[in-house]
């Protein structure tokens, strides 16, 4: 479960401070797809950003599965980012010397895992990339480039997956495969999917919408019919 008590951040803006949000209550139950939703300069990127750890909130405090990562050093959250979060982000952040089999790897070896390349291999047919593993970025349609970046993130089977505007830099077809792969992948896996998006289309199709507008949530719906049909899907992937 993701957690937020009272989380405000603000910054300095040449003599002036902008706060980008403002007392964020949140909870974020296993398992739920979230869309977040809200004009440029709301805070959507802010938020990820924090709940990733990537960023500390000025005000408050974040809980990851019962962990206050507001309280942990640079080491902490880095373990914990390896263990329970994926991103994917607008821009693909592939390593441009590595394939996209060991774009997909690299991570998994770090971790240790000693079915490294299987799972590699595996990710990357889930994807529908077997064919291009072993092509560099530059090869790669941008469609490509962001499915390996959707494949790397669930290298180590992250509890969490954090998308931020990941159909962005995409054309509406490459788009939608890519946010299909990741509610594909959401289901199966149970994993708890918070996605930045801009696209009304996409976010109809979360259990949950939160919309923020100058650093507040002013709408938060949940579909209960969405919830429904992830529920079934979830059971149906838990069946033998």
């Amino acid at each position: 479960m993701i957690e937020l008590y009272q989380v405000s951040k603000t910054v300095q803006s040449g003599a002036e401070r902008l706060t980008i949000l403002r007392e964020l209550d949140l909870k974020i139950p296993d398992g739920q797809f979230v869309a977040v939703v809200g004009p440029s300069g709301s805070g959507k990127s802010t938020l990820l950003g924090l709940v990733a750890g990537l960023d500390a909130p000025t005000k408050g405090r974040i809980h990851i599965d019962g962990e206050e990562i507001t309280r942990m050093g640079e080491d902490a959250l880095a373990r914990l980012r390896g263990r329970k979060l994926g991103f994917v982000f607008q821009s693909f952040h592939l390593i441009p010397s590595m394939t996209a089999l060991e774009n997909v790897l690299a991570p998994l070896e770090i971790a240790g895992r000693r079915d490294a390349r299987e799972r590699a291999r595996r990710l990357l047919e889930d994807v529908e990339l077997t064919e291009r593993a072993h092509h560099y970025p530059s090869q790669l349609s941008g469609g490509e480039q962001q499915r390996v970046a959707v494949a790397r993130a669930f290298a180590n089977e992250p509890s969490i997956l954090l998308a931020d505007e990941p159909t962005g830099n995409l054309d509406s077809r490459n788009g939608r495969h890519v946010f299909d792969l990741m509610v594909g992948l959401n289901r199966r896996h149970g994993t708890t999917l918070v996605l930045v998006t801009h696209d009304a289309e996409l976010a109809a199709r979360a259990d949950r919408r939160i919309s923020l507008r100058d650093g507040q949530v002013v709408a938060d719906e949940t579909s209960d019919e969405n919830v429904r049909e992830a529920s079934e899907e979830l059971e149906e992937a838990a069946r033998p």
